[in-house]
């Protein structure tokens, strides 16, 4: 599902195309985990840089793709939370993909704003192992 278009703000291809139509059905392709939960892997759609990984429930997937902006649930404060609405580096949707099983997500974002990391970071991919 592809969300790009020519203006800067996000765009949502829903109740306006085809899309729309094929979205109830390609939700019940996604493998919810016990908690309801499905990873969702953020990507910058210009850098191909790793931002974040969150968790989505099937509401917030919904709000996602109606949206166009990365809404997310949190698993530490339970309760929806739509990326940049307090940091103000919210993500624009680009396109959404899921793996081959349909338990993993991949969002292909413009990332606006100082980054997708709550430390300041670009991303919270910025530590490394050894």
């Amino acid at each position: 599902m592809s969300f790009r278009d020519a203006s800067s703000g996000p765009t949502s291809p829903l109740g306006t195309s085809s899309e729309a139509l094929a979205f109830p059905k390609l939700l019940g392709e996604i493998s919810f985990d016990l908690d309801g939960l499905v990873p969702a892997i953020i990507q910058d759609d210009t850098t191909n840089a790793v931002l974040m990984l969150g968790y989505m429930s099937a509401e917030t997937l919904s709000m996602t793709l109606e949206q166009g902006r990365t809404v997310f649930w949190s698993r530490s404060r339970q309760e929806i939370w739509r990326k940049g609405d307090t940091s103000g580096n919210e993500q624009r949707v680009r396109s959404v993909h899921y793996d081959c099983d349909g338990d993993t997500l991949l969002i292909r974002v413009e990332q606006v704003g100082d980054g997708a990391c709550h430390t300041g970071e670009y991303s919270c991919f910025y530590r490394k192992l050894g």
